[in-house]
């Protein structure tokens, strides 16, 4: 049960075109660059929109939230405010 190495023999199943380094190097990075815009447009395609009732409820839910947390740190500082006061005897 020995394994052979394949390995650098005309037949590793490397094609010609996945050698590095071969063609035009300005051909090749227009393909690189068809490739990447195909990929972005296959992404979108998967994308599913929200309808307009969620979107009202995802961006009331985010104002609340953010409502909520800068209240909270207002209070915050207005205490820490008023303890420096009194500490330092304003």
């Amino acid at each position: 049960m020995t394994e052979t190495s394949t390995a650098g023999a005309a037949g590793s199943g490397r094609t010609r075109r996945d050698a590095p380094g071969r063609g035009n190097p300005v051909s090749r990075a227009f393909a690189a660059f068809a490739l990447f815009v195909r990929q972005i447009l296959d992404e979108l395609r998967k994308v599913v929109r929200p309808t307009r009732h969620e979107l009202v409820t995802y961006t009331s839910v985010v104002i609340v939230f953010v409502s909520v947390v800068m209240m909270y740190v207002w209070g915050l500082d207005q205490l820490i405010t008023r303890l420096i006061a009194l500490m330092f005897g304003k």
